[in-house]
């Protein structure tokens, strides 16, 4: 197994490299696993709320100067 220490020292790319792969590798397995039933509760309120015509909806700069605000 990696230790944390050795994925901190890795570069920003070499780290999104890994994310990819591990992704890949998930993705591909034959091993599901089931969503928890919160997440469908979150998404059908999210659907009722755009149906309904109260969605809000964020540009890409709206949503990156508010993750900049967050942190």
């Amino acid at each position: 197994m990696i230790a944390a220490a050795e994925i901190e020292r890795m570069s920003v790319e070499e780290r999104l490299q890994t994310i990819e792969i591990l992704w890949r590798s998930i993705s591909h397995s034959d091993d599901s696993l089931e969503s928890p039933s919160w997440h469908r509760e979150i998404l059908e309120a999210r659907r009722a709320k755009v149906d309904a015509g109260k969605g809000v909806f964020l540009s890409i700069e709206e949503l990156r100067s508010r993750l900049k605000q967050a942190s």
